[in-house]
Parts: structure tokens; C-alpha cells; sequence
């Protein structure tokens, strides 16, 4: 399939917004700017974007790590739950370790814009993982009777966090708070922390 001369001046605007919104931040960075870097009139960007909200928008669906995350919950295999969710979130936090990008437009969309795209970016990604999560479960009887939306819920939870804490303190905290710090968030999702007796 042909690509057409606008399609590629869209996805070069949108990889230089990237790059410059993650080095500026937002605000930081003007449409002339955008325009500059990709080698086009001002006024030829707003033949393809409305404003630079919506170039924003479109850089944080294009580069958002569900992109890669879905396809890897999709073929994650495990013949326990147990297995299935290492998978998982090994998988995951090696996207995430790959993407920094990722949390500077994090970021952006969270101080920046109070977190008001990230619905419509949720309901692109969550049912898919939904799906995959409930037929997997549909397949095991070990599993409590938590309702799946929320087992997702606090896997991310989880998983996020222990990203974000690995990213920005990691490097502070003493030695003992790294010994397998990744296998035991596993086992506290999967088993808690107290024990059943």
C-alpha cells in the first residue's frame, strides 16, 4: 500500500512533537517549533492536526506502551495462574524498562493535562486485556472469586508502581529492598502477605 505525501508529513509532525515534547515538556514547546523541526509552513500543520492538543493526543496513542503490552499479554503462556502472571509482569516491566519515553508523556498528560485524555486511552486497551485475562481465568478453578475488572485493576496498580519506584528511587534504597524485588511484588499480588493460619 501506497503511502501518501500527507501521510508522511502527519507521522513527521508527530515524531518531532514527540521528540520535542519530551525534551520541553507541553507548553515548552510551540506549534512553530513542530513546524520547524518537520520541515513544514505553520500553517501546513494545521492541514492535518486542529491544535497542539490534538498532536499531543495523537503522540500519546501513537507511543503509549499498550501498543506492545497487549500483544505480549496475548501470547503470555503459564500452566498456573502463578506462572501466567510472572509472565506477565516480566513481560511488562521489560517493555516499560525500554520506554522511557513513555513516562515523560506520562507525565505530561498527568501534571499537564490532569490526566483528561487517559480515559479514552483506557478504553482502547482494558477491554482487549479484559478479553484475554477472563478466558485465561475461565480456564483455572485456583482463582478467588475477585471480579476480573479488578484484578486487572490492581495487577496495573501493582505493576506500575513497582516501575515508577524502580525508576525514580530505585537507586536509593538500601541493598535489602532490591533482593528479588520484581518475583516478591509477584507473590504479594498472587498470595498477599498474610498467612492463612
Amino acid at each position: 500500500m501506497m503511502i501518501t505525501k500527507g501521510e508522511k508529513t502527519r507521522t513527521r509532525i508527530v515524531e518531532v512533537a514527540r521528540q520535542l515534547f519530551e525534551q520541553q515538556g507541553y507548553h515548552g514547546t510551540s506549534m512553530r517549533q513542530i513546524a520547524q523541526e518537520a520541515g513544514i509552513a505553520l500553517s501546513g500543520i494545521y492541514n492535518h492536526f486542529d491544535n497542539k492538543e490534538d498532536i499531543f493526543v495523537t503522540v500519546l496513542e501513537k507511543y503509549h506502551p499498550y501498543h506492545e503490552i497487549v500483544p505480549i499479554v496475548r501470547a503470555a503462556t503459564g500452566d498456573s495462574v502463578e506462572e501466567f502472571v510472572k509472565h506477565v509482569a516480566e513481560s511488562m516491566i521489560s517493555v516499560l524498562d525500554r520506554r522511557p519515553d513513555f513516562l515523560n508523556l506520562m507525565l505530561i498528560e498527568i501534571v499537564e493535562f490532569k490526566s483528561q485524555h487517559l480515559p479514552d486511552l483506557i478504553s482502547h486497551f482494558i477491554p482487549q486485556v479484559l478479553s484475554i485475562v477472563q478466558d485465561f481465568a475461565a480456564l483455572k478453578d485456583n482463582i478467588r472469586p475477585i471480579p476480573i475488572p479488578i484484578i486487572v485493576r490492581v495487577f496495573l496498580a501493582n505493576f506500575y508502581a513497582y516501575f515508577l519506584i524502580e525508576r525514580f528511587l530505585g537507586e536509593g534504597f538500601p541493598l535489602e529492598m532490591h533482593d528479588d524485588a520484581l518475583s516478591n511484588t509477584i507473590d504479594i499480588f498472587l498470595h498477599g502477605i498474610v498467612t492463612e493460619d
